[in-house]
Formats: structure tokens, C-alpha cells, sequence
């Protein structure tokens, strides 16, 4: 569903997943220093919106997501995951309730999935699941933000800012008065900064929580039940996952940047030598210059300089190996 803020001043649309939005405004810098100085919104209307309805939303969705929301008090955020039988990431659900609605918003295109897998557990339990992107979008607000929130939206408040669930018909005169906006873009130069993984561009196929570091965050480890759980104790109890994330710094001087795929290897060996994982999401932040988030094998020395294609780059430990 492509957004209407696309045709705003400047507007440059995003690419792959994120099409339907815009990468940016014409200055992707000045888009991320406002965002940092907490100015600003992100338009995230692309997202998609799932609404779990029903008296017994929380205590179903608990038997469902790797975190414990049985008890979730209304207005309190939090994430989540559905993982297969093998423990592997499926989906990713940012939640919120608002005493009446579980509203969550997920990864572009991946609604549709998810509420096939939720509608197939539905048995006995007092719960409706709606697809709600036709009608809401998702706007988020930095932290730090004084921009109003409209009357009845609801807010997702966690400490990387505000997730506001809009009517999709009030999107285009909300943005009248939020302030200047920052595509998406800016949003994800943010976010590898804060390093925080997103389904799609830091998982694959084979993924666990703990390779991500969302235990804790996305994963409850006092809860039981749930599909691939035995994985994630068994991994979290007896051993390491095989691969972890880093954040890199990426060499200045290179023009351009390596794009999500690009293999990595150690700098002090054999050019044409092993591989040791790959790079996640890459960005050009406005202090840090470019960065990137990438997944290696655990073992890899946390001190080896890598080399992601041709660029050189220098690790930060996200996941302890």
C-alpha cells in the first residue's frame, strides 16, 4: 500500500521491502539528526497491522509468542516472536494492548502469513484476529518527542520513541503537524546504530533469537510452551548459537557501501580464504560515518580485523560469542 506522503516535498522512495514509503526528504542527514534530537516523525504506514480482539487475547497470544504476555498491563510495550518447530525466527510482532485490542505492527507483507498461522490456532479460545493494514498505518516519533498524539490513537512507547497506530484516512493531516519528516532511511541508520535486528534483513532461514541478542527483549526464558522452545533452552542451558551479530565500522573512505549479502572474511588471511559471515544492513550514519550490522561465526577472535568485499571494517561485540 504506497504511501500518500510520497508525493511530500523532496520525497524520494525507498527500496525493496520498503518501497511503499520514502528512503528520504533530499537530505538524508539532516532527516537523521533530527530524528537523534528528537524532532520529527517516521512515516511507517508500509507496515503491516494485526489486531487480536477478545477476552482471551492475552492469555492465547502467550501460548503463541516467545514472550510472557499473559499479564501484559494495557499502554505497556513489548516484542515478540513466532519461531518454527526448530527454533528458527518466523515472525516479529511489536505490541502493544490497550486494555481492549492487542495492536501489532510487523514486517511489510508479512501480515498475511502471520494471521494464517494465528487463525490455524484459534481452536477453542474467545479471540478475532483482523488484518487492520487497510485502514491503520504506523507513525513513529523519536524519543524526546513533543509532536501531539491525536485523540484515540494508540501508542506504543518504548525507548527508541513512539509507535502511533493512526487511522490510515487521518495520515496525510497528521503529518501536517508533526514536524518535519525523515524517511526511512534515517530510521535505519538509527536503528543499526542502536543495533537492533529487523526480520528480513538480519535473519534468514536458519536463524535463533540468540544470535540476534533478543533474548531478553523478544525471548522470556521463564515461560515454556510455545513452538521452538526447546531449541531456545537447549541453546541458552548447554551451548552457544553458531553464528552472532556484530556491529562494524566501516572504512570512510570507500564511495560506496557494501550492500546487505557481501561476504566477510579476516583481513589477515588469504583474500580468496573461508568466509566468516556476511553483512546484515549497512547505512551512513551522521556521526558515525558508515556502519553496518553483520553476522559471523561465533568464533571469530573478537580483535580480527574483517573485510566486508573490499571495505575494511572494524568489529563491536553485539552478541557475546
Amino acid at each position: 500500500m504506497k504511501s500518500p506522503l510520497l508525493s511530500l516535498p523532496g520525497a524520494v522512495p525507498a527500496e525493496g521491502v520498503d518501497e511503499d514509503v520514502a528512503g528520504h526528504y533530499g537530505d538524508l542527514f539532516r532527516e537523521q539528526r533530527a530524528l537523534a534530537d528528537g524532532a520529527g516523525f517516521v512515516d511507517l504506514s508500509h507496515r503491516g497491522v494485526v489486531a487480536v480482539t477478545g477476552a482471551d487475547r492475552l492469555s492465547w497470544l502467550h501460548l503463541l509468542l516467545t514472550q510472557h504476555v499473559t499479564d501484559l498491563p494495557a499502554g505497556q510495550a513489548t516484542e515478540a516472536l513466532i519461531l518454527s518447530a526448530h527454533g528458527h525466527i518466523e515472525h516479529a510482532l511489536y505490541l502493544v494492548d490497550d486494555g481492549e485490542t492487542v495492536w501489532a505492527h510487523v514486517e511489510p507483507g508479512t501480515q498475511d502469513a502471520l494471521i494464517a498461522y494465528l487463525e490455524s490456532m484459534k481452536f477453542f479460545y474467545r479471540v478475532e484476529v483482523a488484518d487492520r493494514t487497510a485502514d491503520t498505518a504506523v507513525v513513529h516519533l523519536p524519543a524526546g518527542s513533543i509532536a501531539p498524539v491525536p485523540p484515540g490513537a494508540v501508542v506504543r512507547e518504548t525507548p527508541y520513541g513512539r509507535d502511533l497506530f493512526l487511522p490510515r484516512a487521518d495520515l496525510e493531516s497528521y503529518a501536517a503537524q508533526a514536524g518535519p519528516p525523515a524517511g526511512i532511511l534515517a530510521h535505519e541508520a538509527l536503528r543499526v546504530e542502536h543495533h537492533r535486528p529487523r526480520l528480513g534483513f538480519e535473519t534468514d532461514h536458519r536463524t535463533i533469537p540468540h544470535e540476534l541478542g533478543w533474548i531478553g527483549t523478544a525471548v522470556h526464558l521463564q515461560k515454556g510452551c510455545y513452538r521452538g522452545q526447546e531449541t531456545v533452552a537447549r541453546v541458552q542451558n548447554l551451548g552457544k548459537p553458531p553464528r552472532r551479530l556484530v556491529f562494524l565500522h566501516l572504512d570512510g573512505s570507500e564511495v560506496l557501501l557494501p550492500p546487505a549479502g557481501t561476504e566477510l572474511r579476516v583481513a589477515t588471511e588469504d583474500p580468496d580464504g573461508r568466509k566468516i559471515g556476511f553483512i546484515t544492513t549497512s547505512a551512513r550514519h551522521h556521526e558515525l560515518g558508515p556502519v553496518a550490522l553483520a553476522l559471523v561465526k561465533r568464533n571469530v577472535p573478537l580483535d580480527a580485523p574483517l573485510v566486508a568485499g573490499t571495505t575494511a571494517a572494524a568489529q563491536e561485540v553485539v552478541v557475546e560469542p
